[in-house]
C-alpha cells in the first residue's frame, strides 16, 4: 500500500507564500495521477490541482489558477504545491491524493483517488 505524508503547512499573512510537500512511500508501480484537495469544516473536499503522471499535464481549479503550481521531483516520489499570493479564502486543510489505477473517473474528482495523506493545515490571516 502506498502511504502519503504532507508537510509545509502553517500560518501566513495575505499575499504570502507557502510550499506544500507530499512524500510517497510503499511503492508506486501503477501511479496515474497525484492531486491536491482542500477542505474546511462542514464542507466537502474541493479540488485544487492535479498532475498527470504519464505526460505531466497540470490541472487547476479556477480559484487558484495563476497563483498555485503543482510539480513533482525527478524521482517521482514527491509532489509539491507552490502557493503564492495567498488569500484568507485559501485557509483549509490541504490533502495530497494518489491515483494508482486506470479507472475512468475525472482527474478533478475525489473519487479518482484511492490513497490520501493525513492533511496539513494552511491558515491565511488578513
Amino acid at each position: 500500500q502506498v502511504q502519503l505524508v504532507e508537510s509545509g503547512g502553517g500560518l501566513v499573512q495575505t499575499g504570502g507564500s507557502l510550499r506544500l510537500s507530499c512524500a510517497a512511500s510503499g511503492g508506486a508501480f501503477s501511479r496515474h495521477a497525484m492531486a491536491w484537495f482542500r477542505q474546511v469544516p462542514g464542507e466537502g473536499r474541493e479540488f485544487v490541482a492535479a498532475l498527470s503522471w504519464s505526460d505531466g499535464d497540470r490541472y487547476y481549479a479556477g480559484s487558484v489558477k495563476g497563483r498555485f503550481t503543482i510539480s513533482r521531483d525527478n524521482a517521482q516520489n514527491t509532489v509539491y504545491l507552490q502557493m503564492n499570493s495567498l488569500k484568507p479564502e485559501d485557509t483549509a486543510v490541504y490533502y495530497c491524493a494518489d491515483a494508482t489505477t486506470p479507472r475512468l473517473v475525472d482527474i478533478t474528482s475525489v473519487h479518482r483517488y484511492d490513497t490520501w495523506g493525513q492533511g496539513t493545515q494552511v491558515t491565511v490571516s488578513s
